[in-house]
């Protein structure tokens, strides 16, 4: 995300110039609170016409159908580990072995959670538990993912954050603090398209990770390549695969692989995947086999007979474009149309993924999200994208175009612009004072 902004076209005002501005504003703002708007742009959720394109996967497993998948059995106990063909397709997205990946459930934030509570209480690769070791320290690139910093903080580990860069993390600080102080046991990855900045890990970023060699045995990093195949523009971003990077490294047993069908199929009624090193996908199993008898087999079961390979995977995501693309289109065109010229802000331009990540002036993110809440469109919270809901330059609005219709988005688009707008002239006047 480029953050050159042309000088800042309300500070140029002359005192009148910038009055006769902020009360046409405001008499626009008026306007838009009239129309009583109801719109939401808060999470990144598929629209009803993505989620439609996986309806006929629910006739694929019904009362005729086999129940049976390799050896496994789907109607009865068994298989924690997952289907066979449920394993085979997510080690294709993945691009890892079969034998190295666990199939569980349909959130991969549910397994993060576990895996991270797991390490708090039992430890990782034979190390004491985090709860015995007292202070506990979590990298969070930010701005990065609300729910990944929560994880963390719920179970009182220090959020500590790292700063985003336009090829991933600040690899020189990641480095230093994860080589140097035991006390750093994990950090929060989105490598591709990640939330909400859109940026895509650099090859020399993903093989800096692949090098560590952490002052804590028990450090892992949580990779959660949630936008592996989320591709929306014409030329698919290429991370390079963090396995191969490690195998390169002579390095093993550092990386925890996180990903869903949750954005391809259904949200909630996917299926959830993590991967991991010889070793580490051992203990992951025992982990998870004190709590799984066995995980939910249908939804496994009905995935690779609807979505087969990773070609398949990708021909279903291709329909997906053609819906969320002219989404992001419209993102650019209206804050391009509506801010370029005013210097008061920049904006990330994704190739794939959910978000759009807007970096206003200094001092405005909770009040333009306070006044989109007062008009009627509720977006997420400002600070969200940083640890204990802080942004330290409260600047960043995570914009999440995919859900509503294009008309309510250019609608709420509309509200958006105006809101900045204001708000970056009110800053402006009050600096003056």
């Amino acid at each position: 995300m480029s953050k050159t902004m042309r000088r800042n076209a309300y500070e140029l005002m002359s005192d009148e110039e910038l009055e006769r501005a902020i009360a046409t504003l405001e008499r626009q703002v008026d306007d838009i609170r009239a129309e009583r708007l109801s719109l939401d742009m808060a999470r990144g959720k598929p629209s009803p016409a993505q989620t439609a394109l996986s309806r006929p996967m629910l006739d694929l497993v019904n009362s005729t159908a086999s129940l049976s998948d390799g050896d496994a059995i789907v109607d009865n106990y068994g298989t924690p580990e997952g289907l066979p063909s449920a394993r085979a397709l997510a080690a294709e997205i993945l691009g890892v072995k079969a034998e190295n990946v666990v199939v569980s459930g349909s959130s991969s934030l549910n397994l993060m959670h576990d895996l991270v509570a797991h390490a708090f209480t039992n430890g990782v690769a034979g190390a004491e538990p985090f709860y015995r070791q007292g202070d506990v320290i979590w990298l969070c690139p930010s701005p990065g993912y609300d729910r990944h910093f929560k994880i963390t903080e719920d179970l009182g580990i220090k959020n500590v954050v790292v700063p985003m860069r336009e090829d991933g993390p600040d690899m020189d600080l990641v480095q230093r603090l994860v080589e140097d102080d035991p006390k750093v046991k994990g950090i929060w990855c989105v490598p591709k398209y990640a939330n909400p900045t859109g940026v895509t890990y650099s090859d020399e970023v993903v093989r800096r990770f692949a090098a560590l060699r952490p002052a804590a045995c028990d450090f892992r990093i949580y990779w959660d390549n949630a936008y592996a195949v989320h591709c929306f523009g014409e030329k698919d971003d290429v991370l390079l695969n963090v396995f191969d990077a490690l195998a390169e490294a002579d390095a093993d047993n550092l990386v925890y692989e996180f990903g869903s069908t949750a954005k391809m199929t259904f949200p909630s009624s996917g299926i959830a995947f993590v991967a991991a090193g010889d070793e580490d996908i051992k203990r992951v199993r025992a982990a998870f086999a004190v709590e799984r008898v066995s995980s939910e087999k249908f939804s496994q079961l009905a995935h690779p007979r609807f979505l087969k390979n990773l070609a398949g995977v990708k021909a279903h995501m291709a329909k997906h474009a053609k819906i969320v693309g002219p989404r992001f289109a419209l993102v650019e065109q209206k804050l391009t149309d509506g801010l370029a010229q005013l210097g008061v802000a920049h904006w990330s331009h994704p190739h794939g993924g959910y978000f759009v990540s807007f970096e206003g002036q200094e001092g405005s993110a909770k009040r333009t999200v306070a006044l989109m809440a007062e008009l009627g469109v509720k977006l997420t919270s400002a600070g969200a994208t940083y640890p204990y809901g802080k942004d330290p330059a409260d600047s960043n609005i995570r914009i999440a175009p995919t859900y509503p219709s294009l008309d309510d988005l250019r609608k709420a688009l509309d509200v958006f612009v105006v809101a900045v707008k204001l708000v970056s002239a009110q800053l402006a006047r009050e600096s003056r004072a």
